[in-house]
């Protein structure tokens, strides 16, 4: 099995430095072109996939709509397990607005955001179950930067932890229990987006 894993394109929200968390967020036009731009590379790569999954908040799931649509391939149902991580009173906020109110060691605050390990238990139970579901299939799973970091180094160990980028791809493949990167955190379809 493989698991094309994706960042959603960008919002206004990704612009602006808010955190979004779960707040539900539309794609905004550069979005689109993004989902679009990664949407033709997959179209044109040999790498065939079966199907596209996606948390169940908008800019994931529109993201993962003109994957689908362009690729001629169904588009699941979206999980909630693939949510971003829950930022409480950090949602809405650009890092001047949480320098300002929690210091600038406001990544410790107590402001009711949920756990790395909550985040990597709920993203690894899906995909574990969608690997024993359908061993076969080569799934592509849209979700969100925070909770993909810790998904990534749930997966493997060895990957570099590093920001995930708006519509940066990354492919895992499963060895028996174990996790393979095939490709990590490419946005080479970003590139050439702009060079258009």
């Amino acid at each position: 099995m493989r698991i094309g894993l994706i960042r959603h394109g960008k919002t206004d929200w990704n612009g602006l430095g808010k955190i979004q968390g779960q707040t539900d967020i539309p794609l905004n036009s550069e979005g689109i072109r993004q989902a679009r731009a990664l949407a033709y590379r997959l179209l044109h790569e040999p790498m065939k996939w079966d199907a596209v999954v996606s948390s169940n908040l908008s800019r994931a799931v529109e993201t993962a709509r003109i994957v689908a649509e362009t690729l001629g391939i169904p588009l699941l149902p979206g999980d909630a397990r693939l949510r971003e991580r829950f930022y409480g009173e950090i949602e809405g906020t650009t890092e001047p607005d949480r320098q300002a109110k929690w210091g600038p060691n406001w990544k410790r605050c107590d402001c009711g955001q949920e756990s790395d390990a909550s985040v990597r238990e709920r993203s690894l139970a899906f995909v574990e179950e969608a690997a024993a579901a359908v061993p076969a299939r080569n799934l592509l799973v849209v979700t969100h930067g925070s909770l993909l970091a810790q998904l990534l180094q749930a997966m493997c160990a060895d990957l570099t932890d590093k920001p995930i980028h708006n519509l940066s791809f990354s492919i895992m493949e499963r060895e028996g229990a174990a996790w393979t990167p095939l490709l990590h955190n490419c946005t080479l379809h970003l590139e050439q987006l702009q060079q258009s």
